[in-house]
């Protein structure tokens, strides 16, 4: 019998998610408000929005849930309806089930952590978010880590990848972050997200021992001056102008992901250099003498 994946919220990172679960051998379900996006892509579509009990109820049982919704905005209430609201109406619905799933995974964030002073964080670290964005994260993840269904949360950090290159064409613009003092960012690349879900699904499955909460980050906290600089030489471009990131986002930590690499995963993109290579290449920045 082929095993059930349940994908809520089957954006971007779900429908990449469901193609590598689709070519290991699982069915594959993705749930959304815009159903006609997952055509051709072997997902079965399912429309979805969280908000609706109807909707929930009529959801079909799956041996694995991901709950990947993402706020449409970036507004607390927006944030509140997503996040701790949301999982925990999919919780209730699929906790009274004579079916129950496996495990219900939770695509969180690293904004849990308030860290800002270039400390390193991992698992266990405080977590003492300042914004809504990471109080509400957390709010759901205590959620489902107190429920009976067994739960696990996966801590993002910055995604990128192809059609997320903000970062690229700031650079292009000629702009920088200071090099001084050194602001430690952390990113994983869109498809080691997806990645990193199907592999704890796949352990999940075979009865292997989930820890309650992952940290899922690249293997290199590089300052975020030295990432652009980077970039900038591929691109060979100058970056004259220093820029500052805005107060609400500005952070330096440095995030630890050994306990999932214990768990056994590989990075495709172990750094932002392999990364951003792909999608420099893959966005068509680089011209093809650059290329080579």
């Amino acid at each position: 019998m082929k095993k059930t994946t349940l994908i809520l919220g089957c954006g971007d990172i779900g429908t990449q998610l469901g193609k590598q679960l689709i070519a290991a051998g699982h069915r594959v379900i993705g749930a959304r408000r815009n159903v006609g996006a997952l055509e051709g892509t072997g997902i079965e579509a399912v429309a979805l929005d969280v908000t609706d009990e109807a909707a929930l109820a009529a959801l079909p049982d799956a041996d694995i849930i991901v709950y990947a919704v993402t706020a449409d905005r970036f507004e607390e209430s927006a944030y509140e309806t997503a996040y701790p609201t949301g999982l925990k109406a999919v919780l209730e619905t699929f906790g009274a089930r004579e079916k129950k799933p496996e495990r219900v995974l939770f695509v969180s964030s690293t904004s849990v952590y308030a860290q800002q002073g270039g400390e390193e964080v991992d698992e266990t670290s405080e977590t003492d978010p300042n914004g809504f964005s990471g109080t509400l994260m957390r709010e759901a993840e205590q959620a489902l880590l107190a429920h009976d269904l067994p739960g696990t949360a996966v801590r993002f950090s910055g995604i990128y990848g192809p059609g997320r290159d903000r970062l690229i064409r700031q650079v292009q613009e000629g702009r920088i972050a200071a090099s001084n003092p050194p602001m430690y960012s952390n990113r994983i690349h869109r498809d080691d997200c997806a990645g990193v879900i199907a592999h704890l699904v796949q352990l999940s499955l075979e009865g292997k021992p989930l820890e309650p909460v992952y940290l899922a980050s690249d293997c290199d906290s590089a300052p975020l001056h030295e990432v652009m600089a980077w970039i900038a030489k591929r691109l060979k471009v100058e970056t004259p102008e220093v820029i500052q990131s805005p107060l609400r986002r500005r952070s330096s930590k440095r995030c630890n992901n050994r306990q999932l690499l214990d768990s056994g995963y590989t990075f495709r993109y172990p750094t932002f250099r392999e990364g951003y290579e792909d999608v420099l290449q893959q966005g068509g920045f680089l011209s093809a003498k650059e290329k080579a």
